[in-house]
């Protein structure tokens, strides 16, 4: 009886041991091996792809998930890994990846699977991720790729040092009569800059924690690494910025990504988790007047034209208004509120997405904290994380020996990397789940066509007016408005293909469709000559395409 009851046991804790282990982060070889799961147990559902090593020597997996030709189909491109130390990112990309495939036997997924393909990357940003988990852990952005970040014609030779040996780099703190910090009166543990405006007298000098090994007042500027993906993109590309990359696109898997993503002409949104965020807090587009647009014609008389992408400095305004959309379904699903207000770091992807690849661009943290607008971030998160029991975050400070400080008192200590971005792993269950319900409602607004009012009409002689509408029966515009003139946007087409004994006598056999916003309509109308079977055929790779046939009788 104690074997029959120990061997159903170990079978328990066989069935629930995945559980506890995926509420976790993945180091890189983990994410791979979840990867190559889901390739070998949905192999008609999704493929697998490495598109290019890093400097590190580590793939970037781009995992597609759908049915039939799934190129020619609405296409949404979900990324993780936006920069390195967002480790949320890559959990909640694979997570949703690993979900989908997971329900794709319900009805509501499979009919998903149909009709949108998804493009996973679960982490673009592997080489910095991987400090995470590395024996000294600090918050890193940039790839392996050697570089002379502080220009001083070395390369890499000032890097992290562990001084208080704890396996983490956080600050230190020297008292100093010509310091510029004091203690945070509000919370003792934290360092801020003096303010003389207010008559303070700083009392500490505060660095990372390290050695200055170049002997440049600097430390660890110039630590391993390299490139951040996050600011090597070509909108608004910050010219010898911190960690930009010697050009745009420099790095072999941000051009990897990059003509991946060119090629797919099906794809007409993006969904990022990084710092950068639309989603908590939507773009807003000013009153065209106010944004240098020009006054047209088009038929519509009085109408403001806003500038060419290439030119855009905000989003467009019914662009603005999918985003409300998206962000309110956002809020509404995952119940996330009181986002903070992100930077907009330059060369970033999120931009990027919108203004040079001409799609829907969405991203967000995934997880945040209030601050108070009279605090600082540190202040907030501290309070924050006594709030809800996150105990592990801080490092008490404690006195070392600093050989570039001698007979001066240095303490080591302050937040621990990662924490104030990353939640605790325990809370990846749900920040998963609520995630992978708002991309699911998402894709479900995806633009699809439909035929409405096909009419004919015998005007006699043996000839027929035919008439159809071409119907956007989605959420989501048929494309983005600002990629809406960009040669990297399929146009959508209308083909009339008359039987043999017919003849077009009026109207074009192949016609464009304009853009069509949500439930919005176009209708066409052609004189046919001779009866029989006429075929319409319309659509693009970014809405899919639909066909009927029409007997002229």
């Amino acid at each position: 009886m104690r074997l029959k009851t120990a061997f159903v046991f170990i079978i328990l804790w066989l069935a629930i041991l995945p559980l506890f282990s995926q509420y976790k982060y993945s180091d890189f070889s983990t994410l791979t091996r979840r990867i190559n799961v889901l390739k070998d147990k949905y192999p008609r559902l999704c493929t697998v792809k490495s598109l290019v090593k890093t400097a590190g020597g580590r793939e970037i997996w781009v995992l597609t998930a759908g049915t039939g030709n799934m190129d020619e189909k609405p296409g949404i491109v979900i990324c993780g890994g936006i920069e390195g130390n967002h480790l949320l990112g890559q959990e909640i990309a694979m997570g949703f990846a690993e979900k989908l495939l997971e329900n794709s036997s319900s009805q509501e997924i499979r009919n998903l699977l149909e009709k949108v393909t998804f493009y996973v990357f679960p982490n673009l940003s592997p080489d910095a991720a991987q400090q995470y988990f590395s024996d000294i852990r600090y918050e890193r952005v940039a790839n392996a790729r050697p570089c002379d970040d502080d220009r001083d014609f070395l390369i890499d030779e000032d890097p992290f040092e562990d001084l208080n040996n704890d396996g983490l780099i956080t600050l230190m703190r020297i008292y100093d009569p010509a310091g510029t910090h004091i203690e945070n009166v509000r919370d003792n543990r934290l360092m801020v800059p003096a303010d003389l405006s207010r008559g303070e007298k700083g009392k500490y000098l505060v660095y990372s924690e390290g050695i200055d090994n170049d002997d440049d007042g600097l430390f660890n500027e110039d630590g391993e690494g390299g490139v951040n993906f996050n600011n090597n993109l070509t909108w608004k590309y910050e010219h010898f910025g911190k960690n930009a990359g010697l050009h745009p696109v420099s790095e072999p898997e941000t051009k990897a990504v990059l003509d991946f993503l060119f090629d797919r002409f099906n794809v007409f949104a993006v969904f990022a988790f990084g710092p950068q965020d639309n989603l908590g807090q939507p773009m807003k587009s000013p009153e065209p007047k106010s944004a240098g647009g020009e006054k047209g014609q088009d038929g519509d008389e009085g109408r403001w034209f806003m500038p060419r992408p290439v030119s855009l400095k905000s989003v467009l305004k019914s662009d603005e208004l999918i985003n409300i959309m998206v962000s309110d379904k956002y809020h509404e699903i995952t119940g996330a509120k009181g986002a903070p207000v992100a930077a907009a770091a330059p060369g970033n992807f999120m931009e990027w997405a919108y203004y040079h690849y001409g799609r829907y661009s969405f991203s967000t943290p995934g997880w945040w904290f209030p601050i108070e607008k009279s605090e600082t971030r540190e202040e907030a998160f501290l309070k924050f994380a006594e709030k809800t029991g996150m105990n592990d975050v801080f490092v008490p400070w404690s006195e070392i020996s600093h050989p570039g400080f001698p007979g001066k008192k240095v303490e080591v200590g302050g937040i621990k990397p990662f924490v104030m971005i990353n939640p605790p792993a325990d809370t990846l269950g749900d920040l998963i789940e609520a995630h992978y319900r708002f991309l699911v409602a998402a894709s479900l607004m995806h633009p699809e066509l439909e035929f409405l009012d096909i009419k004919t009409e015998n005007a006699g002689d043996n000839i027929f007016r035919l008439t159809v509408k071409v119907h956007n029966k989605g959420l989501f515009a048929t494309c983005a408005e600002v990629g809406d003139e960009s040669i990297w946007t399929r146009i959508m087409r209308i083909v009339i293909t008359p039987a043999r004994n017919q003849t077009i006598i009026s109207g074009l056999k192949t016609q464009r469709i304009k853009r069509l916003q949500g439930n919005e309509t176009a209708e066409f109308t052609w004189l046919i000559s001779g009866k029989g079977s006429t075929g319409i055929s319309a659509g693009a790779a970014n809405t899919g395409f639909i066909s009927t046939s029409i007997d002229l009788k």
